[in-house]
């Protein structure tokens, strides 16, 4: 198999070194320059898209890997079209917060393997969740995330579909979470603004959003790895 990495944070993230981490095969990191959170689908067609190759720092190793002056759809075409033109998996993340219920729609992480799937090849996009009071082990994300990898690639997976994962955020002590199959969330983010002198600024609580029962939100809100697939 040939599979690339891609993030929306930018690969100098470290969510993306802990994907890295993750994988026990070949693969390319080709991924946005800059941090692109919350493009959403958006590619770039109005001007040149550059691209940095660059040697990566993973383990004691180093990677060969693409920085791409665009946004993650960017990264999977350019792969496809000039990179990795055989390549038959797209990971994507490990997002630095959660991509669940309609997350999907604005984030970047997601739209990679959304677009992958439009040309038939699967993908896996994975998160962690994140609560701000306290900082991400991304040691441990590294472990749930080679541990979901490793079942999904044993799942079936319907031609042009993809998986949606969200790692929970749980204190040290915890155990490892379940991995569970479950629905996205029907539900909207929490709408709400605050007035500040240069005009509104967003103040929706992410955790205080509708925890619809069984949905991915709810799974991966009570501590556990929630995975979704998705058909475009």
């Amino acid at each position: 198999m040939n599979w690339i990495l891609t993030n929306d944070d930018g690969i100098d993230a470290p969510g993306i070194a802990a994907l890295g981490q993750a994988i026990d095969q070949p693969f390319l990191i080709i991924a946005p320059l800059t941090h692109h959170s919350g493009c959403g689908h958006q590619v770039t067609t109005s001007g040149p898209i550059a691209i940095e190759k660059r040697k990566i720092p993973l383990g004691n190793k180093l990677l060969l890997s693409y920085g791409i002056g665009g946004t993650p759809v960017d990264c999977v075409r350019v792969a496809l079209q000039h990179l990795c033109p055989t390549l038959t998996w797209v990971l994507s993340g490990i997002n630095e917060g959660g991509n669940l219920g309609s997350d999907i729609y604005i984030s970047g992480t997601v739209a990679a393997v959304r677009e992958a799937a439009l040309h038939e090849i699967p993908g896996i996009a994975i998160s962690q969740y994140h609560r701000r009071d306290r900082p991400i082990d991304w040691s441990r994300s590294t472990r749930w995330a080679q541990q979901v990898i490793e079942y999904l690639l044993k799942q079936p997976l319907p031609n042009q579909a993809f998986w949606n994962v969200n790692l929970p955020h749980l204190l040290p002590e915890a155990a490892d979470p379940a991995i569970i199959h479950c629905p996205l969330s029907r539900k909207p983010l929490p709408v709400a603004y605050r007035q500040e002198s240069a005009g509104l600024v967003y103040a929706g609580n992410y955790h205080g959003r509708d925890h619809e029962p069984g949905s991915d939100v709810d799974i991966c809100f009570q501590g556990n790895i929630a995975v979704t697939q998705i058909q475009v």
